[in-house]
């Protein structure tokens, strides 16, 4: 693990393995670098795997304030920062799979093949009012008041059969920096990525999880019809995938992500 300066910010990142191409790991909300322990043997063993947290979590640096734009300029920033110019693959779960997809949109020439799972497009009318109860919540209490409501959605006991595992995210998710949580639910309230998913060129893997009812598989299909050639599948698996089932998501996206 190391620090390195980008786009106005201090970012911890994790830059591992070896291969031909590099592959961008991008965390869930309230997730960090340690969101893809599970997974970084297989994808080291193929590729070179860029991991880090993003602005306001993990040990990057904070920030009360978080726009979509920002965060791929962010990534982009990172790249630069690392010297890392070619396109890449980006992989992720959840808002990590949403905002891995707004970048392959905004920036086409930076993404060689993209693979997501359950992504995070926007918010809708009733779960926006939802969302800022949420944020209503976190700023009287702190994050911990949220913790048990959130993670019995995106989290369910039908996936906590690795006790460790789930508890090691517990509380992980417990120690979240409040008014960074609360920017990043804030910008997810505004955000619709539905009209840009006819601008991402690259080949993609969509992945649906039978077992998360936060991003159905009936949503994220709708999601796959809107991209030029996605390929579609569905697993039983929840709303963060790459840490619930990594084996499978290793399984699925390491050969996609090789062209396979």
């Amino acid at each position: 693990m190391d620090w390195i300066e980008a786009n106005g910010a201090t970012f911890r990142y994790d830059l591992t393995g070896s291969g031909p191409d590099t592959v961008v790991l991008i965390h869930e909300v309230g997730g960090g670098v340690e969101s893809f322990d599970d997974v970084l043997p297989a994808f080291a063993g193929e590729f070179r795997v860029l991991r880090y947290d993003q602005r306001g979590f993990g040990l990057s640096e904070k920030t009360s304030v978080i726009t979509v734009e920002q965060v791929m300029a962010d990534l982009a920033g990172l790249l630069d920062a690392l010297g890392i110019a070619g396109p890449v693959h980006v992989a992720g779960s959840a808002m990590g799979a949403g905002l891995g997809l707004a970048f392959a949109a905004f920036h086409p020439d930076r993404v060689k093949r993209l693979a997501i799972s359950s992504p995070a497009t926007g918010t809708t009318p009733a779960h926006r009012a939802e969302r800022m109860a949420r944020i209503d919540t976190i700023r009287r209490t702190g994050v911990r008041a949220m913790v048990e409501p959130s993670l019995e959605r995106s989290y369910p006991e039908a996936l906590r059969g690795d006790r460790a595992r789930y508890e090691r995210y517990r509380m992980r998710w417990t120690v979240n920096d409040p008014e960074s949580f609360i920017a990043l639910q804030e910008m997810s309230a505004q955000m619709d990525l539905m009209p840009a998913l006819g601008r991402v060129t690259c080949p993609t893997l969509v992945i649906g999880c039978t077992l998360d009812p936060i991003r159905t598989p009936e949503a994220v299909s709708q999601v796959a019809r809107g991209i030029r050639g996605a390929r579609y599948v569905e697993v039983a698996s929840g709303h963060f995938m790459a840490l619930q089932s990594p084996e499978l998501f290793a399984k699925l996206v390491i050969p996609f992500l090789k062209g396979e």
